[in-house]
């Protein structure tokens, strides 16, 4: 299951090319016999995926990513706020016997350095108390290219918010292996 937002979703992308759609086809031909079910509602805040938790947990996941906090940071929230509503999730999350990796984003400074700070840190922070997977930033393939200064438009819808379909391509090439990572130690038996 992919708890997330419009990321998550594939806002702006044909059915196919979305995340999910993508990943699972990433982990299928890596050897990976899963189905992932997309839990991604576009414009959703941590606190909306915590909101529809019950709801996602209906489907008895066996394991949950958790890929929250890009609105959280859109709409300027207080990282206090978006770090009890990932703590509530990964705590129920624990209480339900599935596994999550949690997703991190990295904050630009336009809020501050407070802020920047405070909400990069919730991600590590959380993973180790909860025991979670980390993968550290979704966007990173984006990323990396813009910090070289290397053209990336092909990598962005024409909003700059959402990855095209090339861009969801690169996400999952880097994620992918450490999703699969992720599966394997999911999967494994307990010593």
């Amino acid at each position: 299951m992919a708890l997330g937002d419009s990321l998550t979703q594939g806002y702006g992308l044909p059915q196919d090319q979305g995340l999910v759609p993508q990943l699972q086809d990433w982990l299928r031909k890596a050897g990976h016999d899963v189905i992932v079910i997309n839990a991604g509602v576009s414009g959703d805040t941590t606190a909306g995926g915590l909101s529809r938790l019950d709801w996602t947990l209906a489907d008895r996941p066996d394991a949950m990513i958790v890929a929250l906090g890009g609105n959280d940071l859109l709409r300027g929230i207080d990282p206090a706020v978006s770090r009890a509503n990932l703590d509530a999730i990964l705590t129920r999350l624990d209480a339900e016997g599935v596994p999550a990796m949690l997703v991190g984003l990295p904050a630009p400074g336009n809020y501050g350095p407070e802020f920047q700070r405070d909400f990069q840190a919730m991600y590590p922070e959380l993973a180790e108390t909860h025991d979670a997977a980390l993968y550290p930033d979704l966007l990173a393939p984006i990323a990396r290219k813009y910090a070289t200064g290397q053209d990336y438009a092909d990598l962005m819808q024409e909003d700059r918010l959402h990855p095209s379909a090339a861009g969801v391509t690169a996400i999952v090439e880097a994620m992918g292996p450490a999703v699969a990572g992720w599966l394997e130690e999911v999967r494994a038996p307990a010593d």
